[in-house]
């Protein structure tokens, strides 16, 4: 590599990693190590998004989709666009194979380290989407691109700080226990999905970024145009279908969460239905902390709560509608029903040891 190529990947490399670092510290690790005291001196980070102070959400209407769609937006905006810089930054700044080279090979180790990776970011499932497109489009592998998307919610540190605080650290020791198991189970089980002709694209198609890579000519204004392109893109691609799922789910809450109270116990029946819905619904990072804080001093079961405790942050309808273009449907729907089976374990174990 010239001293031009040299110098202008050493460019790329530090933009990246200032937008990364600074803006993570900016948008959630100082945010989050303020939030901290005030959940340990008030046992509390907030009202739930879901239905504040009441027993019950909203009925549907056009002011329930929008209230909880700007509510949800206002908590999350700051990280969508930083998750939007960073997966096109990654797709346009990085050296062309460098992601493939690191997370790109079918096994437990790619899975292991995208899982560590991700406990750094602490995004919601949502914001975290776009860096997993960035990761796809940049060959890393289908279970390595899995463990970064869920580890982001449910290993977050700050969030199982609030927990500890807000809950209790009995349920920070329940979600750390299926936690763990899930982000680097679930992402070891879709890697041993890819089929021998996927391996073998895979393969073909880290050995053109490579050689992409050793092409001469690419110079910094060209890459940070294209770091552009690529953000607007994806904003375009991703954003509408996401602000409409959002209000539809807005919508829905009347539908998918009845009347809060001691009705709702811990058979078996809640325990799924919840498992299913937490899965189904989106909140901004942490919202299932206050969510499960109100419903619990409602009277409701420690199985229900539990459930939603492993579902409600790791993937939604609207994150898996934004992460559809880089997976098979076969994939999605195995994460998606390996976080249901994860809700309704957890929910089992609340009830058994009542938690």
């Amino acid at each position: 590599m010239n001293a031009g190529r040299q110098s202008d990947m050493t460019l790329r490399w530090a933009v990246f990693l200032m937008i990364a670092i600074v803006g993570l510290f900016y948008v959630k690790w100082f945010p989050y190590y303020n939030r901290a005291f005030i959940a340990a001196d008030q046992h509390s980070i907030g009202y739930s998004i879901l239905m504040g102070t009441a027993t019950a959400p909203p009925a549907a209407s056009w002011d329930a989709a929008f209230g909880y769609a700007l509510a949800y937006g206002k908590a999350i905006w700051q990280a969508m666009v930083l998750g939007l810089l960073l997966g096109s930054g990654i797709q346009a700044l990085l050296p062309a194979d460098w992601i493939a080279r690191i997370l790109g090979k079918t096994n437990f180790g790619t899975v292991a380290v995208a899982g560590i990776l991700s406990v750094t970011s602490m995004m919601c499932t949502c914001c975290a989407a776009p860096v997993v497109v960035g990761l796809r489009e940049r060959q890393a592998s289908p279970g390595a691109a899995i463990a970064f998307w869920l580890g982001n919610t449910v290993l977050n540190p700050a969030t199982l700080v609030f927990m500890g605080f807000v809950l209790g650290w009995n349920w920070t020791a329940l979600r750390i226990l299926l936690g763990i198991p899930m982000v680097f189970g679930l992402g070891y089980l879709i890697n041993q999905m890819v089929t021998p002709k996927e391996a073998a694209a895979a393969e073909a198609h880290i050995t053109a970024l490579a050689a992409k890579s050793d092409i001469p000519g690419l110079t910094t204004p060209n890459a940070f145009v294209r770091w552009i392109e690529i953000f607007l893109r994806m904003s375009l691609r991703l954003i509408p279908e996401y602000i409409v799922l959002v209000l539809l789910l807005g919508a829905a809450r009347a539908f998918l969460f009845p009347e809060i109270g001691p009705a709702i116990d811990n058979n078996l029946g809640w325990i799924v239905a919840f498992a299913v819905v937490g899965m189904l619904f989106v909140i901004p990072t942490a919202g299932e902390v206050p969510i499960i804080q109100a419903m619990l001093a409602l009277g409701m079961g420690v199985g229900p709560a539990a459930a939603l405790l492993m579902t409600l942050p790791p993937v939604s309808l609207p994150s898996l509608a934004m992460v559809s273009g880089s997976f098979r449907l076969q994939t999605l729907l195995t994460v998606a029903g390996g976080v249901v089976i994860f809700g309704i374990v957890a929910g089992l174990i609340a009830a058994g040891f009542r938690i």
